[in-house]
Protein backbone atom coordinates (compact mmCIF):
# COMPACT_ATOMS: atom_id res chain seq x y z
CA UNK A 1 0.00 0.00 0.00
CA UNK A 2 1.22 3.38 -1.13
CA UNK A 3 1.87 6.35 1.71
CA UNK A 4 0.13 9.34 1.15
CA UNK A 5 1.99 12.44 1.51
CA UNK A 6 0.67 14.21 4.23
CA UNK A 7 2.05 18.04 5.21
CA UNK A 8 0.00 20.82 7.21
CA UNK A 9 0.88 23.63 4.94
CA UNK A 10 -1.96 24.98 2.26
CA UNK A 11 -1.48 23.92 -1.53
CA UNK A 12 -0.98 27.56 -2.23
CA UNK A 13 2.24 27.74 -0.08
CA UNK A 14 4.34 25.95 -3.09
CA UNK A 15 6.94 28.04 -4.81
CA UNK A 16 6.06 29.45 -8.15
CA UNK A 17 7.82 27.38 -11.62
CA UNK A 18 10.71 28.81 -12.92
CA UNK A 19 10.59 31.81 -15.40
CA UNK A 20 10.93 30.60 -19.05
CA UNK A 21 14.40 30.81 -20.54
CA UNK A 22 14.71 33.92 -23.56
CA UNK A 23 14.92 32.14 -26.86
CA UNK A 24 18.06 33.13 -28.76
CA UNK A 25 17.99 35.08 -31.99
CA UNK A 26 18.51 33.96 -35.76
CA UNK A 27 21.99 34.61 -36.88
CA UNK A 28 21.87 38.09 -39.50
CA UNK A 29 23.12 35.85 -42.25
CA UNK A 30 19.81 33.56 -42.52
CA UNK A 31 17.63 33.83 -45.54
CA UNK A 32 14.46 35.37 -45.06
CA UNK A 33 12.45 31.70 -45.98
CA UNK A 34 14.29 30.32 -42.95
CA UNK A 35 14.04 32.75 -40.77
CA UNK A 36 10.25 32.98 -41.24
CA UNK A 37 10.10 29.32 -40.38
CA UNK A 38 12.19 29.30 -37.45
CA UNK A 39 10.04 31.96 -36.56
CA UNK A 40 7.05 29.43 -36.99
CA UNK A 41 8.17 26.96 -35.05
CA UNK A 42 9.26 29.15 -31.93
CA UNK A 43 5.96 30.29 -32.08
CA UNK A 44 4.51 27.15 -31.70
CA UNK A 45 6.85 25.29 -29.47
CA UNK A 46 6.55 28.59 -27.01
CA UNK A 47 3.60 30.47 -27.03
CA UNK A 48 2.63 33.51 -24.88
CA UNK A 49 1.15 33.09 -21.68
CA UNK A 50 -0.13 34.81 -18.77
CA UNK A 51 1.67 35.96 -16.35
CA UNK A 52 0.98 34.86 -12.54
CA UNK A 53 0.04 38.48 -12.01
CA UNK A 54 -2.28 38.83 -14.74
CA UNK A 55 -6.06 37.57 -14.90
CA UNK A 56 -5.98 36.71 -18.83
CA UNK A 57 -4.57 33.78 -19.84
CA UNK A 58 -4.07 32.99 -23.75
CA UNK A 59 -6.24 31.74 -25.69
CA UNK A 60 -5.50 27.87 -26.97
CA UNK A 61 -5.46 27.27 -30.63
CA UNK A 62 -8.76 25.66 -31.94
CA UNK A 63 -10.56 27.09 -29.66
CA UNK A 64 -14.30 28.02 -29.82
CA UNK A 65 -16.88 30.27 -27.90
CA UNK A 66 -14.01 32.85 -26.46
CA UNK A 67 -13.08 30.21 -23.66
CA UNK A 68 -9.55 31.29 -22.35
CA UNK A 69 -6.86 27.98 -22.67
CA UNK A 70 -3.88 27.55 -21.51
CA UNK A 71 -1.13 26.69 -23.95
CA UNK A 72 2.29 25.20 -22.38
CA UNK A 73 4.41 23.54 -25.29
CA UNK A 74 7.69 22.43 -25.52
CA UNK A 75 9.88 20.46 -28.49
CA UNK A 76 8.14 17.15 -27.43
CA UNK A 77 4.62 17.77 -26.17
CA UNK A 78 1.66 20.22 -26.16
CA UNK A 79 -0.70 20.81 -24.12
CA UNK A 80 -4.28 23.00 -23.54
CA UNK A 81 -5.83 22.90 -20.36
CA UNK A 82 -8.97 25.25 -19.69
CA UNK A 83 -9.16 26.46 -16.19
CA UNK A 84 -13.17 27.14 -15.80
CA UNK A 85 -13.24 23.82 -17.26
CA UNK A 86 -12.71 22.13 -13.71
CA UNK A 87 -9.03 22.74 -14.66
CA UNK A 88 -8.95 19.58 -17.69
CA UNK A 89 -7.01 18.69 -20.35
CA UNK A 90 -8.31 20.01 -24.26
CA UNK A 91 -5.79 18.72 -25.72
CA UNK A 92 -2.35 16.15 -25.28
CA UNK A 93 -0.27 15.76 -28.61
CA UNK A 94 2.82 14.72 -29.00
CA UNK A 95 5.22 16.37 -31.69
CA UNK A 96 6.44 14.09 -34.76
CA UNK A 97 7.75 15.32 -37.75
CA UNK A 98 6.34 18.52 -37.67
CA UNK A 99 2.90 17.29 -37.18
CA UNK A 100 1.03 16.99 -33.76
CA UNK A 101 -0.15 13.48 -32.98
CA UNK A 102 -2.99 13.24 -30.03
CA UNK A 103 -2.02 11.14 -27.44
CA UNK A 104 -4.97 11.81 -25.42
CA UNK A 105 -8.30 12.02 -27.25
CA UNK A 106 -8.89 15.67 -28.27
CA UNK A 107 -11.82 17.75 -27.28
CA UNK A 108 -13.67 18.48 -30.13
CA UNK A 109 -15.79 21.53 -29.17
CA UNK A 110 -14.06 23.85 -26.63
CA UNK A 111 -16.76 26.08 -25.34
CA UNK A 112 -18.70 27.21 -22.08
CA UNK A 113 -20.80 24.67 -22.24
CA UNK A 114 -18.57 21.37 -23.17
CA UNK A 115 -19.27 18.03 -21.09
CA UNK A 116 -16.47 17.70 -18.94
CA UNK A 117 -16.85 13.80 -20.61
CA UNK A 118 -15.75 15.33 -23.73
CA UNK A 119 -12.75 16.53 -22.60
CA UNK A 120 -9.23 14.93 -23.01
CA UNK A 121 -8.53 14.45 -19.25
CA UNK A 122 -9.72 15.69 -15.78
CA UNK A 123 -8.99 15.79 -12.04
CA UNK A 124 -10.93 14.32 -9.72
CA UNK A 125 -11.35 15.28 -5.94
CA UNK A 126 -12.18 14.65 -3.06
CA UNK A 127 -13.24 11.31 -3.73
CA UNK A 128 -13.16 9.66 -7.52
CA UNK A 129 -16.42 7.74 -9.20
CA UNK A 130 -19.51 7.02 -7.43
CA UNK A 131 -20.75 7.08 -4.15
CA UNK A 132 -23.28 4.83 -2.98
CA UNK A 133 -26.69 5.85 -1.71
CA UNK A 134 -25.27 9.53 -1.64
CA UNK A 135 -23.75 8.99 1.95
CA UNK A 136 -21.59 7.26 4.08
CA UNK A 137 -20.22 6.93 7.82
CA UNK A 138 -17.13 8.46 9.85
CA UNK A 139 -17.79 6.88 13.58
CA UNK A 140 -20.81 7.42 14.58
CA UNK A 141 -21.76 10.30 12.12
CA UNK A 142 -23.68 9.98 8.92
CA UNK A 143 -21.96 12.25 6.03
CA UNK A 144 -24.71 12.95 3.00
CA UNK A 145 -23.26 13.68 -0.36
CA UNK A 146 -25.38 15.63 -2.70
CA UNK A 147 -25.81 14.84 -6.04
CA UNK A 148 -23.76 17.00 -8.23
CA UNK A 149 -24.65 16.35 -12.31
CA UNK A 150 -28.00 15.92 -14.24
CA UNK A 151 -28.89 12.42 -15.10
CA UNK A 152 -26.55 11.01 -12.16
CA UNK A 153 -28.67 9.66 -9.62
CA UNK A 154 -25.23 9.35 -7.17
CA UNK A 155 -22.64 11.63 -6.27
CA UNK A 156 -19.65 11.36 -8.90
CA UNK A 157 -16.18 12.31 -9.42
CA UNK A 158 -16.36 15.13 -6.59
CA UNK A 159 -17.14 18.58 -7.53
CA UNK A 160 -13.45 19.50 -8.26
CA UNK A 161 -14.18 18.53 -12.13
CA UNK A 162 -17.22 20.65 -12.56
CA UNK A 163 -15.63 23.86 -11.34
CA UNK A 164 -13.77 26.82 -12.42
CA UNK A 165 -10.27 26.83 -11.59
CA UNK A 166 -7.76 30.34 -10.85
CA UNK A 167 -4.43 30.84 -12.54
CA UNK A 168 -2.32 30.66 -10.10
CA UNK A 169 1.51 30.68 -11.94
CA UNK A 170 2.08 29.84 -15.73
CA UNK A 171 5.52 29.88 -17.65
CA UNK A 172 6.17 28.01 -21.19
CA UNK A 173 5.95 24.33 -19.60
CA UNK A 174 4.06 24.82 -16.51
CA UNK A 175 0.68 26.07 -15.01
CA UNK A 176 -0.60 25.91 -11.49
CA UNK A 177 -4.00 26.12 -11.11
CA UNK A 178 -6.20 26.48 -7.47
CA UNK A 179 -9.71 26.11 -6.20
CA UNK A 180 -11.32 27.47 -2.75
CA UNK A 181 -13.83 25.27 -1.68
CA UNK A 182 -13.69 26.17 1.88
CA UNK A 183 -17.45 26.92 2.21
CA UNK A 184 -17.99 23.47 1.02
CA UNK A 185 -20.53 20.93 2.36
CA UNK A 186 -19.64 17.91 3.40
CA UNK A 187 -15.92 18.29 1.91
CA UNK A 188 -14.71 22.42 2.67
CA UNK A 189 -11.25 22.27 1.11
CA UNK A 190 -8.52 23.76 -1.11
CA UNK A 191 -7.05 22.21 -3.99
CA UNK A 192 -4.25 22.47 -6.42
CA UNK A 193 -3.63 20.88 -9.63
CA UNK A 194 0.01 21.66 -11.79
CA UNK A 195 0.89 20.37 -14.78
CA UNK A 196 3.74 20.46 -15.93
CA UNK A 197 5.88 19.55 -19.01
CA UNK A 198 9.50 17.40 -18.82
CA UNK A 199 10.78 16.66 -22.23
CA UNK A 200 8.41 13.67 -23.74
CA UNK A 201 6.81 13.51 -20.03
CA UNK A 202 3.59 14.90 -18.38
CA UNK A 203 3.49 15.61 -14.93
CA UNK A 204 0.37 16.59 -13.07
CA UNK A 205 0.74 17.02 -9.04
CA UNK A 206 -3.13 17.00 -7.51
CA UNK A 207 -3.00 18.59 -3.62
CA UNK A 208 -5.98 18.95 -1.58
CA UNK A 209 -6.22 20.21 1.99
CA UNK A 210 -9.08 19.52 4.56
CA UNK A 211 -10.22 22.65 5.73
CA UNK A 212 -13.42 21.69 7.14
CA UNK A 213 -13.75 21.08 11.06
CA UNK A 214 -14.41 17.58 11.33
CA UNK A 215 -11.45 14.99 9.84
CA UNK A 216 -12.85 13.22 6.25
CA UNK A 217 -11.83 10.49 4.02
CA UNK A 218 -10.18 11.94 1.08
CA UNK A 219 -9.12 10.65 -2.23
CA UNK A 220 -7.04 11.82 -5.84
CA UNK A 221 -7.70 10.77 -9.44
CA UNK A 222 -7.65 11.41 -12.74
CA UNK A 223 -9.80 10.63 -15.60
CA UNK A 224 -7.95 10.72 -18.93
CA UNK A 225 -9.11 9.82 -22.49
CA UNK A 226 -6.85 7.65 -24.35
CA UNK A 227 -6.63 7.11 -28.36
CA UNK A 228 -7.71 3.98 -29.34
CA UNK A 229 -7.60 2.23 -32.54
CA UNK A 230 -7.76 -1.73 -33.25
CA UNK A 231 -4.27 -2.31 -32.08
CA UNK A 232 -4.20 -0.29 -29.02
CA UNK A 233 -2.53 -2.55 -26.24
CA UNK A 234 -2.34 -2.33 -22.21
CA UNK A 235 0.25 -3.19 -20.01
CA UNK A 236 -0.73 -2.94 -16.12
CA UNK A 237 -0.49 -6.32 -13.78
CA UNK A 238 -3.13 -5.83 -11.27
CA UNK A 239 -4.33 -8.31 -8.37
CA UNK A 240 -7.71 -8.38 -8.76
CA UNK A 241 -11.07 -5.97 -9.25
CA UNK A 242 -13.96 -5.49 -8.15
CA UNK A 243 -16.89 -6.43 -10.25
CA UNK A 244 -19.67 -4.38 -10.26
CA UNK A 245 -23.71 -4.70 -10.68
CA UNK A 246 -25.99 -2.71 -13.24
CA UNK A 247 -25.89 0.60 -10.77
CA UNK A 248 -21.98 0.30 -11.09
CA UNK A 249 -21.12 0.35 -8.01
CA UNK A 250 -18.84 -2.68 -6.54
CA UNK A 251 -20.75 -5.84 -5.12
CA UNK A 252 -17.67 -8.48 -4.92
CA UNK A 253 -14.16 -8.42 -4.76
CA UNK A 254 -12.19 -11.30 -6.97
CA UNK A 255 -8.82 -12.27 -8.35
CA UNK A 256 -8.20 -10.60 -11.58
CA UNK A 257 -9.07 -12.94 -14.69
CA UNK A 258 -6.86 -14.11 -17.32
CA UNK A 259 -8.08 -11.83 -19.83
CA UNK A 260 -8.37 -8.56 -17.65
CA UNK A 261 -4.82 -9.34 -16.06
CA UNK A 262 -2.65 -7.56 -18.41
CA UNK A 263 0.40 -8.60 -16.58
CA UNK A 264 2.25 -8.00 -20.78
CA UNK A 265 0.68 -6.07 -23.89
CA UNK A 266 -2.38 -7.66 -24.40
CA UNK A 267 -4.81 -6.03 -26.98
CA UNK A 268 -7.53 -3.84 -24.85
CA UNK A 269 -10.95 -6.22 -25.04
CA UNK A 270 -13.66 -5.45 -27.95
CA UNK A 271 -16.64 -5.73 -24.66
CA UNK A 272 -16.92 -3.08 -22.45
CA UNK A 273 -14.79 -2.88 -19.16
CA UNK A 274 -15.85 -0.35 -16.59
CA UNK A 275 -14.01 -2.19 -13.08
CA UNK A 276 -11.77 -0.96 -10.55
CA UNK A 277 -8.72 -2.91 -10.20
CA UNK A 278 -6.99 -3.66 -6.88
CA UNK A 279 -3.29 -4.06 -6.11
CA UNK A 280 -1.82 -2.29 -8.52
CA UNK A 281 2.26 -1.30 -9.19
CA UNK A 282 1.64 2.25 -10.31
CA UNK A 283 3.24 1.34 -13.31
CA UNK A 284 1.63 0.78 -16.47
CA UNK A 285 2.17 1.24 -20.26
CA UNK A 286 0.16 1.44 -23.50
CA UNK A 287 1.41 0.69 -26.73
CA UNK A 288 0.43 1.67 -30.15
CA UNK A 289 2.16 -0.15 -32.80
CA UNK A 290 0.57 1.42 -35.83
CA UNK A 291 1.93 4.66 -34.63
CA UNK A 292 4.86 3.53 -33.92
CA UNK A 293 4.67 4.81 -30.15
CA UNK A 294 4.37 4.21 -26.15
CA UNK A 295 2.84 5.48 -23.36
CA UNK A 296 4.45 4.82 -20.13
CA UNK A 297 2.01 5.81 -16.97
CA UNK A 298 3.60 6.04 -13.63
CA UNK A 299 1.37 6.82 -10.45
CA UNK A 300 1.64 6.74 -6.70
CA UNK A 301 -1.74 4.99 -6.49
CA UNK A 302 -2.58 1.29 -5.37
CA UNK A 303 -5.85 1.31 -8.23
CA UNK A 304 -6.74 2.21 -11.45
CA UNK A 305 -10.20 2.12 -12.85
CA UNK A 306 -10.21 0.69 -16.73
CA UNK A 307 -13.39 2.08 -18.90
CA UNK A 308 -13.39 0.42 -22.52
CA UNK A 309 -16.61 1.21 -24.74
CA UNK A 310 -17.15 -0.56 -27.56
CA UNK A 311 -16.83 1.02 -30.84
CA UNK A 312 -15.44 4.40 -29.63
CA UNK A 313 -12.04 5.97 -30.64
CA UNK A 314 -11.19 5.93 -27.12
CA UNK A 315 -10.83 4.34 -23.85
CA UNK A 316 -10.00 5.68 -20.15
CA UNK A 317 -7.37 4.50 -17.84
CA UNK A 318 -7.53 6.33 -14.79
CA UNK A 319 -5.28 6.16 -11.82
CA UNK A 320 -6.78 6.53 -8.79
CA UNK A 321 -5.79 6.01 -4.85
CA UNK A 322 -9.45 4.15 -4.06
CA UNK A 323 -11.60 2.19 -5.94
CA UNK A 324 -15.52 2.96 -6.84
CA UNK A 325 -17.54 2.92 -2.95
CA UNK A 326 -14.72 3.19 -1.07
CA UNK A 327 -16.44 4.49 1.84
CA UNK A 328 -19.51 1.96 1.99
CA UNK A 329 -16.80 -1.19 1.32
CA UNK A 330 -16.21 -3.73 4.36
CA UNK A 331 -13.96 -2.20 6.22
CA UNK A 332 -14.43 1.78 5.26
CA UNK A 333 -12.86 4.18 3.60
CA UNK A 334 -9.52 3.87 5.53
CA UNK A 335 -9.31 0.38 4.50
CA UNK A 336 -9.23 1.04 0.78
CA UNK A 337 -7.05 3.48 -0.30
CA UNK A 338 -8.12 6.49 0.79
CA UNK A 339 -6.82 9.31 3.40
CA UNK A 340 -8.56 10.52 6.59
CA UNK A 341 -7.79 14.12 6.55
CA UNK A 342 -7.86 16.09 9.69
CA UNK A 343 -8.28 20.25 9.59
CA UNK A 344 -5.34 21.31 7.95
CA UNK A 345 -3.87 18.01 6.85
CA UNK A 346 -2.54 17.90 2.82
CA UNK A 347 -2.81 15.37 0.14
CA UNK A 348 -0.76 15.05 -2.52
CA UNK A 349 -0.51 12.61 -5.88
CA UNK A 350 1.73 13.03 -8.19
CA UNK A 351 1.05 11.23 -11.98
CA UNK A 352 3.53 10.02 -14.95
CA UNK A 353 3.00 10.01 -18.62
CA UNK A 354 6.18 9.39 -20.55
CA UNK A 355 5.70 9.43 -24.49
CA UNK A 356 8.07 7.51 -26.56
CA UNK A 357 8.64 6.46 -30.63
CA UNK A 358 8.87 2.84 -30.96
CA UNK A 359 10.41 0.13 -33.34
CA UNK A 360 8.79 -1.57 -36.02
CA UNK A 361 7.50 -3.97 -32.95
CA UNK A 362 6.83 -2.88 -29.66
CA UNK A 363 6.00 -5.04 -26.61
CA UNK A 364 5.00 -3.46 -23.36
CA UNK A 365 6.21 -4.45 -19.79
CA UNK A 366 4.53 -4.08 -16.52
CA UNK A 367 6.93 -1.05 -15.99
CA UNK A 368 7.56 0.41 -19.45
CA UNK A 369 8.43 -0.24 -22.84
CA UNK A 370 11.21 -3.01 -24.34
CA UNK A 371 12.03 -3.22 -28.12
CA UNK A 372 12.22 -5.87 -30.36
CA UNK A 373 15.14 -5.49 -32.61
Amino acid sequence: MTVANLVSSPPGSAGSPASPNASSAAPSSTSQPSQTRRARLAAAANPVLAGPSTSAVAVGEGTTGGLACVTLANTQLRLDVAPSLGGGITRFDWRSDGALVPIFRRCRHVAANTDPNELACYSMLPYSNRIGGGHFGVGERRIEVPRNRPGEPLPIHGDGWLAHWEVADSDRENVRLTLDRRDGKPYAYRAAQTYTLDGATLIITLEIENTGRDALPFGLGIHPFLVRDAQTELSAAAGGLWLQGDDWLPLRHVPAPPAWQFGVAYPLPSTIVNHAFTGWSGQAAVVWPKRRLSLTVSADTDYYVLYTPPGEDFFCFEPVDHPINAMNLPGGAASHGMTMLARGERLTRSFRFEVERTGLRAVAGARGTRRRQ
